[in-house]
């Protein structure tokens, strides 16, 4: 009996060779019978490593942007082997994970709203680095770079923030009057995205002071003040970020901030022969070979293409609006900013700001 031992070993081994091979699931997770080529799925103390880095620039809407990150073992390993990439992304929104692209080798596929967008770079050894193309405000959150090497799984995260614009917005039937449904919705109809809490706090550093309370991305409720004031929180208490804290997204009415990046195209205001009413005025801009700016249009152009001008002009929501890059006298306060004169009547004979991607 014990000589035949080894033979029936090497009969049992043979066999769960011919069957590993035979069901093979195409992600190339290899069994120990390979020995030490292309796929022990234990390693022997060989530790596997991942390190994410932020982005060596801070990307603006419509650009590209690359999230760093690398892989390598611990010792060296003198074959190469063959691992499959996953990168994940977590939206500021809050709202679930979801996958943003899955690589094995040159071989990858893309997912949901960046599919056809990204790619890895791939430039050395161990480098599976994600390029997103034609960055998009919806883009910012948390990226997780995963790399599975049969039962070895190591992972590092990643935060993508864009450069932009924080506006506080409220509708023409005036304050606090939308869920954070009706929010988010009110953003992206003024081409922006609600902000979130990085974006306002950023802001408020910068100077943003405003005294009613708007959404914010992950669904708190929050508002800048840099001048302490009775009405804004009392003088007892410093400047800051005040906070409500997470609300009611369906029940709770607010205002809402807004983020608004970098715009490809110009933000202008009409040389029109007369004054125009709202619906002139968006027909003037159709006609002159554009469309009526939205709000965020004009703060982005504002923000980033130094707009200046000191003529009130209607923009897409029905509000009157002017941007101020170099204050002077009869143009608004002393500081940079949009200057707005509400929501007038549509019938009221105004200029316009235009919108024009070329």
């Amino acid at each position: 009996m014990d000589e035949d031992a080894p033979l029936l070993v090497f009969i049992l081994l043979l066999f769960c060779s011919r069957i590993s091979s035979s069901l093979s699931n195409g992600f190339f997770y290899q069994d120990i019978l390979n020995g030490n080529g292309n796929g022990e799925i234990y390693f022997n103390g060989v530790k596997l490593r991942v390190e994410a880095q932020p982005p060596s620039a801070v990307p603006v809407r419509g650009g590209n942007v690359t999230l760093p990150c690398r892989f390598w073992y611990e010792p060296e390993l003198s074959v190469p082997r063959r691992v499959r990439v996953k990168w994940a992304w977590l939206p500021v929104s809050g709202d679930s994970k979801s996958d943003v692209l899955v690589a094995i080798g040159h071989r990858h596929r893309s997912f949901g709203h960046f599919k056809d967008r990204v790619f890895l770079r791939q430039d050395v050894p161990g480098d599976i680095s994600l390029i997103i193309s034609n960055v998009s405000l919806r883009d910012g959150g948390q990226y997780r770079c995963e790399v599975i090497d049969g039962l070895e799984d190591e992972s590092a995260a990643v935060h993508l923030e864009l450069r932009g614009v924080v506006f506080p917005y409220q509708p023409h039937r005036g304050r606090y009057h939308m869920s954070f449904a009706a929010a988010r919705r009110a953003c992206e109809e003024q081409d922006a995205a609600v902000a979130t809490f990085q974006q306002l706090y950023a802001a408020w550093r910068e100077g943003l002071d405003w005294c009613n309370a708007g959404w914010l991305a992950d669904g708190t409720v929050q508002y800048p003040i840099t001048q302490p004031r009775s009405p804004c929180g009392g003088l007892d208490l410093g400047p800051g970020v005040r906070s409500y804290g997470a609300r009611h997204k369906l029940s709770h009415r607010y205002d809402v901030f807004c983020f608004s990046s970098f715009i490809r195209g110009r933000v202008y205001f009409l040389q029109h022969p007369q004054r125009l009413n709202f619906s002139e005025a968006v027909q003037a801009c159709i006609t002159d070979g554009g469309e009526i700016a939205t709000v965020g249009q004009m703060f982005a152009a504002w923000r980033f293409l130094g707009l200046d001008r000191c003529d009130a002009g209607w923009l897409a929501d029905g509000s009157l609006r002017y941007p101020i890059a170099k204050p002077r006298p009869n143009c608004g306060p002393q500081e940079p900013g949009v200057r707005s004169f509400g929501f007038p009547s549509p019938h009221h004979k105004h200029g316009v700001y235009c919108y024009s991607s070329k």
